[in-house]
């Protein structure tokens, strides 16, 4: 097992590792809408939130060697899935046919009270 680490995405918040890569496996932790030059999150709203998340999930992928071409299986985790349209909408920018498997599930609450949360597997 090797750690990936980008100074592009936003250090891990906790006893974890921004993504590990086993095999031709790369598991990217569930990446809040961190913007790593400001460490704030992004401003806006879910889809905004959404976008910097795929954008640090990019990154770390990058880094790693793969792209999000690669992508094969992501968990979304909003805290209101009345937003799952629109966001649906900006994540679909992020790929291209065939998609990665995905999940999505509403959640009562994530870390620092952000609206989404990403983690993806991809292919190196």
């Amino acid at each position: 097992m090797l750690p990936v680490d980008t100074s592009n995405a936003p250090g891990a918040v906790g006893p974890y590792s921004q993504a590990i890569r086993t095999g031709n496996l790369l598991f990217v932790s569930g990446q809040l809408p961190i913007d790593p030059a400001t460490g704030a999150f992004a401003p806006g709203g879910a889809v905004e939130q959404a976008r910097q998340s795929l954008k640090n999930i990019a990154a770390i992928a990058q880094a790693a060697g793969t792209d999000m071409a690669r992508c094969v299986k992501t968990t979304v985790l909003l805290t209101d899935l009345g937003v799952f349209g629109a966001v649906n909408e900006e994540y679909a920018t992020f790929f291209q046919a065939p998609f990665p498997a995905r999940a999505c599930y509403e959640v009562a609450a994530l870390p620092k009270g952000a609206l989404v949360e990403i983690e993806a597997v991809f292919e190196v």
